[in-house]
C-alpha cells in the first residue's frame, strides 16, 4: 500500500522468530510479521509487529544486525521507541497510542504523549488522520476513558486540553496499527533528515 505518495509498504511472506523483551520488561520470544517500507533511493527499513509468547505485541522499527548508511536520527530510531498495542478494557478493538515523534537537539528521536487534538493534527496532518480513521470501524479517541477529556472531532479539533490520543481499531485488522506506526513514529524523522517534504508528498 502506499504512505502519502512516495513511499511504499508491503507485507512480508513469512515470520521472523526473535528472542527479546516485552515492553513490560519481560523476557519472551516473538513472532515478528515483518513488513518493508520502501523509499525510492534510500535504504528499505523493515518494520516488525511483534507477537510476544505472553500475549504481549509491539510495533518497532527493526535493527538489523549490518546497519546501512544513514542520517543518526534515523539510526537512532532502530530498536527504539516502540509502540505497545493492547486490548482495551470493557472493548473488543485494540488500540495503539499515536505518540508522535520529534528530533531533540542531540539527534536522539523522543515522543510526545500528550497533545490537544489541534496540536497532533497539526503534526500528524489532518488529512493523515482522517485517512486512517476512515478505515473500517477504525477511530481516534482519547486513549483513556476519563470523563473530564474533551471528545475528539477531527471536523473542529479542539486546542484547550492535551490529552493521550489513541488509535482504536478491530483485532483482526493487521494493517492499522503498522500503518499508524508509520505516519507517527517514522514519517516525522524522515522529515527532520530530509528525506521526505515536510508538507507530506
Amino acid at each position: 500500500m502506499h504512505v502519502l505518495s512516495e513511499l511504499e509498504l508491503t507485507r512480508g511472506s513469512g515470520q521472523v522468530t526473535k528472542t527479546g523483551t516485552t515492553l513490560s520488561g519481560e523476557p519472551s520470544v516473538a513472532s515478528a510479521v515483518e513488513w518493508e517500507l520502501h523509499l525510492p533511493g534510500r535504504p528499505t527499513l523493515k518494520i516488525h509487529d511483534n507477537h510476544w509468547r505472553n500475549g504481549e505485541r509491539d510495533l518497532v522499527v527493526h535493527k538489523p544486525p549490518v546497519m546501512p548508511e544513514m542520517p543518526s536520527a534515523l539510526s537512532n530510531l532502530h530498536g527504539r521507541l516502540r509502540s505497545g498495542i493492547a486490548p482495551t478494557p470493557g472493548r473488543q478493538e485494540l488500540r495503539v497510542m499515536v505518540y508522535p515523534t520529534y528530533v531533540d537537539k542531540h539527534g536522539r528521536p523522543r515522543i510526545n504523549k500528550s497533545l490537544t487534538t489541534e496540536a497532533l493534527a497539526d503534526r500528524m496532518g489532518l488529512f493523515v488522520l482522517r485517512e486512517l480513521t476512515d478505515r473500517e470501524d477504525v477511530t481516534l479517541e482519547p486513549a483513556h476513558d476519563r470523563p473530564d477529556l474533551p471528545l475528539v472531532d477531527l471536523d473542529d479539533p479542539q486546542d484547550e486540553k492535551p490529552l493521550q490520543h489513541a488509535l482504536f481499531f478491530p483485532a483482526e485488522d493487521d494493517e492499522t496499527p503498522v500503518l499508524g506506526f508509520v505516519h507517527f513514529r517514522v514519517l516525522p524523522v524522515l522529515r527532520h533528515i530530509d528525506w521526505l517534504a515536510s508538507d507530506g508528498g
